[in-house]
């Protein structure tokens, strides 16, 4: 694995990425049966992948691991169908933006629920996510569809924030290829009671398009993204991640004629800033390590 082959990764895993909504736009399925169906595909990816690499996926794990990752799938499960709420009602655009508010929600549980500082710079931090989001708003009015789907999308970001504290609070040594297709299998078994009866009835278009999301981008990004990590440190590649929205964005244009508007966009750029400047603030070895397994879950 060299540098330039690690950065093609990483930029392949971010374009992934920001196909997710695009895919959630293409699926008529509710996104019940999306999380559902990406989950199981995801599994089946990640089952492949691992044996590439040849790394163990049922390797021991101790009842406070499975614990966690009981803990973290049910949220990655909340996460995903927020997101999934987010584009069916408020489109892609609006979706990403509102998820991609999570380091603003991270920040304030840090110093909330761990009792960790905000410092000065944190604080313009969630200034500029928060005016970002005011400007993403498309009307103060609760009745606009674009604003419901703004709120699901934040509270996608949300159930996102508090995946990412419980990885990094409890899921440190454990392989981030283990952690996920764990994660994954979680997810599967929460959303089996919700969006079982439907799938008989699923057409063969939404199962194909299914597909494509597990294995493309949920597995192969995963893989694409720790593969990544063994040449590039996890800020890096988090400044490369952070292009997500910009993707999402673009193709949201370029495939439904999604076009946004000039305050939207300039509300995505004060946002993608934040996400930037989040990245590049100055870590420790200690604290960037375990964020790993967190930041591969858009």
């Amino acid at each position: 694995m060299t540098r330039h082959r690690a950065l093609t990764y990483i930029h392949i895993a971010a374009v992934l990425f920001g196909l997710t909504g695009v895919f959630g736009e293409l699926i008529q399925a509710s996104a019940a049966v999306i999380t559902l169906g990406r989950a199981i595909f995801a599994v089946l990816a990640l089952g492949l992948f691992a044996r590439m690499r040849r790394k163990p996926l049922l390797g021991a794990l101790t009842p406070a691991q499975l614990f966690v990752l009981v803990v973290s799938g049910a949220l990655l499960a909340g996460h995903w169908v927020t997101f999934f709420i987010a584009v069916k009602v408020g489109g892609i655009a609006i979706a990403t933006l509102g998820f991609a508010s999570f380091p603003a929600f991270i920040t304030l549980f840090e110093g909330l629920l761990f009792r960790e500082r905000i410092r000065a710079t944190e604080w313009l931090l969630l200034g500029l996510v928060t005016a970002g989001l005011v400007l993403v708003t498309p009307a103060f009015n609760l009745a606009d569809q674009g604003t419901i789907g703004l709120a699901w999308g934040l509270l996608s970001g949300l159930s996102f924030a508090l995946l990412a504290l419980s990885n990094r609070r409890s899921a440190s040594g454990m392989d981030p290829m283990q952690v996920a297709c764990w994660q994954n299998l979680v997810v599967a078994l929460v959303m089996l009671p919700f969006a079982v009866s439907q799938l008989p009835v699923l057409p063969a278009l939404d199962w194909f398009w299914l597909a494509l999301l597990g294995i493309f981008c949920t597995g192969l990004s995963h893989y694409l993204f720790v593969s990544s990590l063994t040449r590039l440190n996890a800020r890096s590649a988090g400044l490369v991640i952070a292009l997500e929205p910009v993707y999402a964005i673009a193709f949201a244009w370029i495939l439904f004629s999604q076009q946004p508007t000039p305050r939207m966009m300039a509300g995505a750029a004060l946002i993608v800033a934040a996400i930037v400047w989040s990245g590049l603030r100055k870590q420790t070895p200690n604290a960037a390590a375990p964020e790993v397994p967190a930041k591969i879950q858009p």
